[in-house]
């Protein structure tokens, strides 16, 4: 089975209460990024035109999704500098102010998505910014490079020269690339590595990449306003699209390029007609505080649940799965509805089962392309936990598992969905999903004693 990648360490809790009594918290994969994401200077178009072009500053570069790694060094990572990527983004796309952007705007014009992902603190000679306070550190950005419009050529210039010399764009899930860092690793991580033949993900990469591939998609995908259908601005970092009130492009083809460049030109006198031309339709997101459209992040609840007895576990499989592979139920949460509701309701619709007593266990970000997962753990109430397939068709079956066959699987049958089983696992024994998935840390816990406080493991 191909090495597993190790989960981050949890934040340090420095012997709260708070641990005292839910015990240490959980960090699932995908979580535990390095950065200060600074969100508060996003909007700071100064700040963030020094951080473009600092000599501690990483680029991510990404194509289609898919980000570039180093298949000469383990198939890690691999970040750019400023001056590889200047002849795809431009000398500054920062020099104005959001202000500015949006009296400039030019629907016609290509501009490749860019992402500002936060400042790495730990890198002391990073940049140093004077806001309300001192910040300072390596910054880091995410760059969409997939070959388009305008950028095409440069685009596929730049990823010529990176394919010249070796490097190029991983396939597949980014569980898959391996991007050791010892600088970025936590001890058991780098520990844990130091005893495998081959190095794998580390958490705070993964991190970095899940940020980075779901705000590059998100802006992908949301390319015109859901209220008027016009095309919008990306703004914010990368973490805000806008309707701009104006777009160059309707001018641009009304007028002779000679006005649209005194458009193009701050302050240069133009006539009202043509000032016109660029106005867009009325749009109600102008209006108001609702003016700007944010980042979809969808709320899944996954659950483990238990029966009354406290001896069993509820999982389910669809045929897709291999074999013996089972996991625990999961669901989007739906409008108006709590977490505990939706845990709730999706048992009962995917299994029949009434659950009782539901309790937040931990979440994971999942970037594909855009979910949270809210992992859970409930308790099937006496009466209800007859198994019933009858509601949803979604599972190809579902069954009650004694702990012991849990703990079992959890030893030697985890693995991704085409990997094979663990060493040590006999043919037609259970199967279940890896520690990189919240799930196997929800089962985990619960043969672990998280239910009835008595350690099992």
């Amino acid at each position: 089975m191909p090495v597993q990648p190790a989960n981050p360490e949890p934040a340090p809790d420095f012997d709260s209460m708070l641990s005292r009594k839910f015990g240490k918290e959980v960090a699932n994969y995908f979580s535990g990024s390095p950065l200060n994401r600074v969100g508060f200077l996003r909007s700071d178009h100064k700040f963030l035109s020094a951080a473009l072009r600092h000599p501690s500053t990483q680029f991510l570069l990404c194509r289609d999704l898919q980000p570039l790694v180093d298949p000469s060094n383990g198939t890690k990572l691999c970040w750019v500098k400023y001056e590889d990527v200047k002849p795809v983004i431009g000398e500054d796309p920062y020099a104005t102010t959001e202000e500015e952007m949006l009296g400039l705007y030019d629907s016609g014009r290509y501009v490749p998505q860019m992402v500002f992902l936060g400042i790495d603190e730990k890198v002391k000679e990073g940049l140093e910014y004077q806001g309300k306070n001192k910040y300072w550190g390596a910054p880091y950005f995410a760059i969409d490079v997939t070959p388009k419009s305008g950028v095409k050529e440069a685009c596929e210039k730049l990823i010529a020269e990176l394919e010249g010399k070796g490097i190029g764009f991983a396939k597949g899930r980014v569980m898959e690339i391996e991007a050791l860092d010892d600088l970025t690793m936590s001890p058991s991580s780098r520990a844990r590595a130091s005893r495998t033949s081959q190095p794998e993900l580390t958490p705070p990469q993964a991190a970095i990449y899940a940020e980075a591939r779901q705000l590059l998609d998100w802006n992908a995908r949301n390319p015109y306003c859901a209220q008027c259908g016009q095309p919008t601005l990306s703004v914010n970092g990368g973490f805000k699209r806008t309707c701009p009130p104006k777009d160059l492009a309707r001018s641009a083809s009304k007028t002779s390029s000679g006005v649209g460049n005194a458009i193009l030109t701050p302050g240069a006198g133009s006539n009202s007609a043509t000032a016109d031309e660029s106005e867009r339709p009325p749009c109600a997101t102008r209006k108001g505080v609702s003016n700007l459209s944010f980042p979809r992040t969808d709320p899944t609840v996954i659950m483990a649940v238990v029966n009354h007895a406290g001896d069993r576990l509820l999982l389910g499989r669809q045929k897709r799965w291999p074999p013996y592979w089972y996991s625990t139920l999961a669901g989007f949460a739906e409008p108006a509805e709590s977490i505990e509701e939706a845990v709730r309701r999706e048992v009962y619709e995917e299994a029949g089962v009434h659950v009782g007593r539901v309790v937040i266990h931990s979440t994971q970000p999942w970037p594909y392309p855009a979910n949270l997962m809210i992992g859970a753990i409930g308790q099937a109430i006496p009466s209800g936990e007859t198994i019933d397939l009858g509601n949803d068709p979604e599972l190809d079956n579902a069954k009650w598992f004694e702990f012991g066959e849990v703990r079992e699987a959890l030893k030697h049958g985890t693995s991704g969905l085409g990997d094979p089983p663990g060493e040590g696992y006999i043919e037609g024994g259970l199967r279940l999903p890896p520690p990189t998935a919240i799930a196997n840390q929800l089962m985990t816990s619960v043969v672990n004693g998280f239910v009835s406080g008595t350690p099992n493991l």
